[in-house]
């Protein structure tokens, strides 16, 4: 079973636009503080270490991905709640506390609805060519049949 959906995912990821990578990333980062926030109540160190380990990992490559000169306004708002939420589940794994990954995922929540809001700009089809047929040149008289 696992091996269908890791083909499934790398070809979801292969054949992506960017923002369905940053989609991705997004839900791969909020599965991961889920992980996280089941291994703290279960009380299984380790794990919830690992789950965090990779939500930040997962947030470092989205801060990496931004476009600083053709972000706009955005990139640095998005490099400072990542950073934000970075910083916040340090404090989870430090302090061995929900209360910080509850609002990481809240925020990761948030996010991914700004980006399904988002649609890629698919090419615009060319706009049909007139149809030559339709009607007569001005210079040809129209044809008229009578009875």
């Amino acid at each position: 079973m696992t091996n269908a959906h890791d083909a499934y995912l790398e070809s979801r990821i292969l054949s992506a636009d960017p923002i369905e990578l940053v989609r991705l990333a997004t839900q791969a980062c909020a599965a991961a503080v889920r992980d996280a926030r089941r291994h703290l109540a279960a009380k299984d160190i380790a794990a919830r270490s690992r789950s965090i380990s990779r939500a930040c990992s997962i947030l470092m490559e989205l801060f990496g991905s931004l476009d600083f000169q053709r972000g706009g306004e955005i990139s640095p708002r998005l490099a400072a709640l990542y950073e934000y939420m970075h910083r916040r589940l340090l404090e989870a794994n430090r302090d061995q506390a929900d209360a910080p990954l509850a609002e990481v995922l809240g925020l990761l929540a948030t996010l991914s609805e700004a980006w399904d809001g988002i649609r890629p700009q698919t090419a615009q089809p060319a706009p049909r060519a007139a149809n030559p047929w339709a009607s007569a040149p001005a210079d040809i008289p129209s044809l008229a049949l009578s009875a």
